[in-house]
C-alpha cells in the first residue's frame, strides 16, 4: 500500500525525498508568538471595571464564603497540537519541507464534583508549499481534492483515520524574508487548531450550555489574531465575540513586560509583589491590527504564596475576558470580576505537583482536560509511519 508521501508526490507532480522524520516538540519549537500580543501596551490607568481600584483586591474572604456553593465555572477547554517534519518535496528544482500535525481540542464538564468529557475534536492536518499547486487552480478546491484523494488510501481506511485538510503555506519571501518555511507551516497548523477551538465554543453556545451561572474556562489566551484563512465567519473575533460572553481565558504563562504603569514604564514588579489570594486592578487594551475591533479586560491573580514557589511569577495566572458592547463604556462589573476571581482561586486545589512542572500555575480541572486531550492522540510512531 502506498504511503502518504507517495500519493502526494504523484498527485502534485513533485519529488519526495523520504527524508528523516521527527517531531518539532522533541527539538524545541520555533519561537512563534500566538498566545499573546507582545507589542501591546496595557496600562493600569486604563481601567476596564466599574470600580477604579488602585491597589490589589483581597479575595480570600469571598473565596471562603462561596467554597460550598455551586462553582461558577463548569466547562473547561484545551487545545494542543503535535507537529512533525515528515518529508522534503521538490517542485521546479526547489526543495520544500512538508509538515504535518495532530490537533486535539477537548472540552470537559464538571457534574456533581466529577469531571467528564463533553466534546473532542481530533484533526490530522498536512501542510504543503503553495508551489505544489503549479497549475494555479483555486487553492481551496485544489487542496480539498487532494485531501479527498489522500483519504481514499487503503492504509488510512484500514486505520480509521482521515486528514481534515491539506493547507498550503506561502513560499514567497515578500513581507517576511527572515521567516523559515518550517515556521510558516507550523503557523498554519496553529491557526487550524485555533479555528477548532473557536468552533467548539460556537457548538457549546448553540447547545445553550454556557450562561451567567455556567462559565467556560479556556486554557490560554483569548487574544486570537485576525486570520487570513479558515472559515470566513470565524476569521475575526468581532464576528464571534458574543459567543464569548461567558468565556474566560486563563494563561499559566505570560509576558509581564507588557504591563505598563501610567508613565509607560514596565510594571512587572507589581505582579511579583501581588499578595496571595489577591487580584490586580483590571486593565483594558485593544490592538486593531492584531485583534481587530475587540476590547479586552485583563487581570492577574496570585493563587499560591511566592515563598513556596521557585520564581516570582509562579503561582500567578493571567485572566482575560472579552468586553461586550455594553461593557466597553463603563467597564465590567467589579463584583463579577471578584466572583470570577474567587472561583478561580477555589480551583487551585488539588494540585498536580510532581506530575506537571507548571503545577503552581495549573488549575486541576484544566490539568485533567489537558490529560484527556493528550490521551486521545495516536502514537507519534504510528503517525510518522503513515508517511
Amino acid at each position: 500500500m502506498p504511503k502518504i508521501m507517495e500519493i502526494i508526490a504523484k498527485e502534485t507532480r513533485g519529488t519526495s525525498y523520504n527524508t528523516f522524520k521527527y517531531s518539532f516538540d522533541s527539538i524545541g519549537l520555533p519561537s512563534i508568538v500566538y498566545d499573546d500580543d507582545s507589542d501591546k501596551i496595557m496600562k493600569w490607568q486604563d481601567s476596564a471595571e466599574t470600580v477604579k481600584h488602585i491597589k490589589p483586591v483581597d479575595l480570600k474572604q469571598l473565596a471562603d464564603t462561596i467554597v460550598e456553593e455551586k462553582p461558577l465555572i463548569n466547562y473547561f477547554l484545551d487545545g494542543s497540537r503535535h507537529v512533525f517534519k515528515v518529508d522534503d518535496i521538490a517542485y521546479n528544482k526547489q526543495v520544500f519541507p512538508v509538515v504535518a500535525g495532530q490537533i486535539g481540542v477537548g472540552c470537559c464538564k464538571r457534574v456533581d464534583k466529577k469531571m467528564q468529557p463533553e466534546a473532542f475534536y481530533r484533526e490530522l492536518v498536512l501542510t504543503l508549499p503553495d508551489k505544489s499547486n503549479a497549475d494555479g487552480w483555486d487553492d481551496v478546491a485544489y487542496f480539498a481534492s487532494k485531501a479527498k484523494k489522500l483519504n481514499e488510501s487503503e492504509e488510512l481506511k484500514r486505520l480509521g483515520l482521515s486528514f481534515s485538510a491539506i493547507i498550503p503555506y506561502a513560499t514567497s519571501k515578500n513581507g517576511a524574508p527572515e521567516a523559515k518555511l518550517e515556521d510558516r507551516a507550523i503557523g498554519i497548523i496553529q491557526d487550524y487548531m485555533i479555528e477548532s477551538e473557536k468552533r467548539m465554543v460556537v457548538e457549546l453556545v448553540k447547545k445553550k450550555l454556557l450562561g451567567q451561572d455556567s462559565y467556560l474556562l479556556k486554557d490560554g489566551s483569548l487574544e486570537y489574531k485576525v486570520m487570513k484563512s479558515g472559515r470566513e465567519d470565524m476569521r475575526t473575533l468581532q464576528k464571534i465575540k458574543h459567543n464569548y460572553n461567558w468565556v474566560i481565558g486563563v494563561s499559566k504563562s505570560f509576558n509581564p513586560e507588557s504591563c505598563m504603569d501610567h508613565t509607560g514604564k514596565a510594571n512587572s514588579k507589581y505582579i511579583t509583589e501581588l499578595p496571595v489570594y489577591h487580584r490586580t486592578p483590571v486593565a483594558r487594551f485593544e490592538n486593531r491590527d492584531f485583534l481587530g475591533d475587540v476590547q479586552f479586560c485583563v487581570w492577574y491573580i496570585r493563587l499560591r504564596d511566592k515563598s513556596r514557589t521557585q520564581t516570582p511569577f509562579d503561582g500567578v495566572v493571567k485572566v482575560e475576558k472579552i468586553m461586550m458592547d455594553e461593557e466597553i463604556e463603563n467597564g465590567i462589573d467589579s463584583d463579577v470580576i471578584d466572583l470570577i476571581s474567587a472561583n478561580i482561586i477555589n480551583e487551585r486545589n488539588p494540585t498536580c505537583y510532581g506530575t506537571d512542572k507548571r503545577w503552581a500555575n495549573h488549575l486541576y480541572p484544566v490539568f485533567l482536560t489537558e490529560s484527556y486531550v493528550k490521551s486521545k492522540y495516536i502514537s507519534s510512531e504510528l503517525f510518522l509511519n503513515l508517511f
